[in-house]
This record gives structure tokens, C-alpha cells and sequence, in this order.
């Protein structure tokens, strides 16, 4: 099955697949948020970290590859009664702009292999305004172990050492390794490793 119809398929069944509150990690960052930035949620499924981020006042722009999923995102905005542009591109194709967002958000986007992952990060790199900030949170070396979610593959997974090589032409960067439990929707259920990524361009 093509990664576009197995997306395509989780998303066109019914309810929110992820759930609609928004991800853990995101609403604990919420502080370094201003209302009035520009910012960019990544391959944000659903909707539920954009319509957060544009209830927090940002000016939020997201993107996904699944018709169905921009479907139920564009609902969410509505029934929270907030503005999110929504467009419809794979992570892979989609025009990144030049410096911007003041804010760009990738949560759980592992679905990428290394030679594409280089091209994604380097998109986030270049959408984002000097002094922005980075977002991103994804699962550990060690979340195999748990099986409770994120990518089949090995190599999908980030690693402290990836993160601090693949941003290090950044000013700032903080990563925090730890478990935790997490409660997303149906998808994402247990204990998991988690790493977080906070980093300013």
C-alpha cells in the first residue's frame, strides 16, 4: 500500500484518529508562543496542534498530503471557531518559503527515511525568519521497545546525536530524551520514549 492511501485510509474512517486536543509537548511549549507570529504546522493531519496554535492568537498556515484528514481539520477550526489556512501538499513536494514563519511546528512527522528526512528538515530550516523557532517532537531510539506507536522502521526514529548534527547551524538548540505516557486519540496509546527538540534559527 502507498503512503498516501494508508494515511488516506486511517483518516477517512471515523472520529479523529490522533483525537482533537493537542499534542502534550506543544501545549507545554505554549509560553514561548506570541499572539500575531506566523507560524507552520507540518504535515499536521487533523488539525488539532494548528487550531491550538491558532487559538493561542498565532497566524498558522498547515499543511498535509490526505484530503480526508485537511477534511476534518478544516471542520475542527470551525467548530472552535478559529482561522487556520489549510493546504493540501506532501511533505516531500511542498514549496518551502523563505524565512517566513516566525514559528514552525513538526510533532510525530517519522514517516520520512533519512535521504528524504535531510530534504524535510532543511524545508524547516529555510521557512523560518532569523531567530525563529523550532518545534519538533518525535520518538526515540527506544520506542520499539514499547510498541505503542511511530514509525515501523528503525531509522524513521530520531536520536539525540541526529538532532544536534542536523541543527547544528542553529543558535540554540535544547533536546530532552525521556518516557512518558501518551494519550492521542486511538493512534497513539502507552508508555512511549519520547525526544523533544526547542531551537531557535
Amino acid at each position: 500500500m502507498l503512503e498516501f492511501e494508508r494515511w488516506e485510509k486511517r483518516y477517512s474512517a471515523p472520529g479523529y484518529h490522533f483525537g482533537k486536543a493537542p499534542n502534550a509537548f506543544l501545549r507545554r511549549k505554549a509560553g514561548l508562543l506570541k499572539a500575531g507570529q506566523k507560524a507552520l504546522a507540518v504535515a499536521d493531519g487533523e488539525g488539532r496542534n494548528s487550531v491550538f496554535l491558532a487559538e493561542c492568537g498565532l497566524d498558522i498556515t498547515a499543511f498535509d498530503f490526505s484530503p480526508s484528514a485537511l477534511t476534518k481539520a478544516r471542520a475542527l477550526a470551525k467548530e472552535r471557531g478559529v482561522t487556520v489556512r489549510f493546504e493540501q501538499a506532501d511533505i516531500h513536494a511542498w514549496q518551502w518559503p523563505l524565512e517566513a514563519f516566525d514559528v514552525v511546528v513538526a510533532v510525530f512527522i517519522q514517516f520520512s527515511p533519512p535521504h528524504e528526512r535531510a530534504g524535510v528538515f532543511a524545508g524547516m530550516k529555510r521557512a523560518l525568519k532569523p531567530g525563529g523557532l523550532l518545534l519538533m517532537e518525535g520518538y526515540g531510539p527506544r520506542q520499539h521497545e514499547y510498541n505503542t506507536g511511530g514509525p515501523s522502521k528503525a531509522e524513521n526514529l530520531y536520536s539525540r546525536a541526529l538532532l544536534e548534527q542536523s541543527f547544528a547551524d542553529f543558535a540554540s538548540v535544547e533536546i530532552e530524551e525521556y518516557d512518558a505516557e501518551v494519550r492521542e486519540g486511538t493512534a497513539h496509546g502507552g508508555m512511549s520514549a519520547l525526544i523533544d527538540l526547542v531551537a531557535r534559527k
